[in-house]
């Protein structure tokens, strides 16, 4: 498992494994997001198996399946809920961390500049470069 610090309060990882679940709450976090569409994994790794998991171990667990066709105002505004919505950091993840790292991305132009946030998911690995002709759209619609 790689987790992957977007910021001090969100990070990012790969597919997680039930196996994964200690490692995650002893790094402290205090919640775990799914952005994984259950149809993309096998059963064991499905999204029931692995809350059950995070849940057990005294975590919040939540779900919001991403996919291109999903990344929508209102999911973005829901990750973002998700992410707010607790007192501690937040680990969310995907295949890769990307579909994480892109709806953390968008839910920031109300309060970050598309460069500061291409450069914090750029220092966590994510090449989002990509995203910026829609983080500077956003940005100017949010002033």
């Amino acid at each position: 498992m790689e987790i992957r610090r977007i910021t001090h309060r969100y990070a990012v990882s790969p597919q997680i494994t039930v196996d994964d679940v200690p490692a995650i709450a002893e790094a402290g976090f205090v919640k775990v997001i799914c952005n994984r569409p259950n149809t993309e994994v096998p059963t064991e790794m499905h999204s029931d198996a692995i809350g059950e998991a995070v849940r057990a171990a005294g975590m919040e667990y939540e779900v919001l399946e991403l996919t291109h066709q999903t990344m929508t105002p209102e999911n973005v505004a829901r990750q973002k809920s998700l992410a707010e919505s607790c007192e501690g950091p937040v680990l969310a993840y995907c295949a890769s961390g990307t579909r994480c790292s892109v709806v953390w991305a968008l839910g920031q132009c109300d309060c970050m500049s598309a460069e500061e946030i291409l450069e914090a998911t750029s220092k966590a690995g994510y090449a989002l470069e990509g995203l910026r002709p829609a983080l500077e759209q956003m940005e100017k619609s949010q002033s």
